[in-house]
């Protein structure tokens, strides 16, 4: 056991949940935040446990061979977005590679699974779509930008460097909004003011912008005039819109949107299918990827002209219509009624009439579909970060289709899902891992299954 407030020296061997280095101190396990993986670094201990210690790098002895300069400037390092933002990308690829192959191996206790190697990106930079700033007075200036770490403090910035672009330009255009007009800014712990945050949605291959201002309800002033100055400086911009959200939650939108300039929404594609996105609307954050996601799940349906697919936790209808350009009828199923309703504009965008979506808990619709005689002999889920609900595995495995594709945010529940499934008949033959959030832990999954 290590003393609190006394100085190790730590070898770091490798990354942990959250990117939190994992050292050694003779044979001893020390967490690191910011230790990266062949580091020797000099701790100081704040917590120790017989079995383990959490420390705070006093300094960097070595550097890991791995580590290079960061992307954005030092100002930004307790921003929370990138963890292993100084750690080299391939080198991030490969731990991220390693972590699917361990919870499969220890987690599911599977074996002759074949684990590909994450599939990451050429240009590992700007790659998100929507943006998400809280907005704050700071020493009696509005400061926009992210949460500190671990707390609700904003670090303000200029440009991020895994944003798109354009919200470097859409920050400073309302920061001068702000000053212009003295815009009133909200204040979380009175529950006053107005303006909350400032959501960005771009459409990538469109380049469509959108701009939502999140607002405490009451009226924000020259509204007009910022969509002027917008709709000048910004280079694809389509609608401005107020979100409403009165509630004292951490829940970034309200329900109500005022739409001030466009119509409110903005299209974008992956690969040949169109999507309208609302301010509400979910859509990966990561278009470039989720095409790569997306044709790999394609990929392992195996789909033929003649295929009945289940698509379970379909969110907006994204991978159900991949699926339905291929297979005879899809039944998607999600529990967000707004999602479903996008799914059947989107079906509708696309002249894709073989699809039918369902609005309700998978757990609960899904095997109801069943007992009314619908089945399917492909099955895909994209489950949140909890995994499948057992109910929901039961009835796949009654189903008895002949492939499952399990795409997964989080490769524990992953691997625990398809134990269940390797008891109950189906077989894990191969994982692709691919990266959507580069410097981040993150790391999702494509997983083909098999009947036995």
């Amino acid at each position: 056991m290590l003393s609190k407030n006394k100085e190790y020296i730590v070898d770091i061997v490798d990354i942990g949940q959250g990117g939190v280095g994992i050292g050694k101190y003779e044979g001893f396990t020390v967490f690191v935040e910011g230790g990266l993986i062949q580091d020797k670094v000099k701790v100081k201990i704040n917590k120790s446990k017989k079995s383990y210690a959490v420390g705070e790098m006093v300094e960097i002895i070595e550097k890991s061979p791995f580590r290079v300069e960061r992307l954005c400037s030092d100002k930004l390092k307790d921003c929370g977005g990138c963890q292993i933002q100084e750690l080299d990308y391939k080198k991030q690829l490969e731990t991220k590679t390693n972590e699917v192959k361990q919870v499969i191996s220890r987690i599911g206790k599977l074996e002759n699974v074949t684990i590909h190697d994450t599939m990451g990106m050429e240009e590992p930079c700007r790659y998100r779509n929507k943006a998400q700033f809280p907005i704050q007075k700071i020493g009696g200036s509005p400061a926009i930008g992210f949460y500190k770490k671990k707390s609700h403090d904003i670090i303000p910035m200029d440009k991020c460097m895994i944003q798109h672009d354009v919200n470097d330009k859409i920050i400073q255009i309302i920061k001068t909004y702000i000053n212009a007009y003295n815009v009133s800014i909200y204040d979380e712990k009175s529950h006053t003011g107005v303006l909350r945050h400032l959501v960005t949605k771009v459409g990538f291959t469109t380049n469509e912008v959108m701009v939502v201002l999140v607002a405490n309800g009451k009226k924000l002033p020259y509204l007009n005039e910022l969509a002027s100055v917008l709709e000048e400086n910004v280079q694809g911009f389509k609608t401005l819109v107020v979100n409403v959200n009165r509630e004292k939650t951490n829940v970034i939108l309200g329900k109500e949107n005022r739409i001030i300039s466009g119509e409110g929404k903005i299209n974008d594609y992956i690969g040949n299918l169109v999507f309208e996105i609302s301010p509400l609307s979910f859509f990966q954050v990561n278009p470039t990827q989720t095409e790569v996601l997306y044709n790999k799940a394609l990929e392992y349906a195996q789909l033929k002209e003649n295929d009945t697919v289940f698509d379970i936790y379909c969110g907006i209808g994204t991978i159900s219509l991949f699926l339905a350009q291929k297979a005879t009828k899809v039944y998607g199923i999600e529990i967000v009624e707004e999602a479903i309703e996008d799914a059947k504009v989107n079906a509708k965008l696309n002249n894709l009439n073989n699809v039918e979506f369902y609005a309700g808990k998978a757990e609960e619709v899904v095997p109801r579909m069943y007992k009314e005689g619908k089945t399917a002999n492909v099955v895909v889920v994209d489950p949140p970060r909890k995994g499948c609900d057992e109910k929901v595995l039961d009835t796949i495995v009654s189903m008895e289709p002949d492939r499952v594709v399990y795409v997964s945010c989080n490769p524990s529940t992953l691997a625990r899902d398809l134990a269940y499934l390797d008891e109950n008949g189906y077989k894990c033959v191969e994982i692709q891992p691919v990266d959507m959030f580069p410097h981040t832990m993150h790391v999702e999954c494509v997983a083909k299954i098999v009947k036995k």
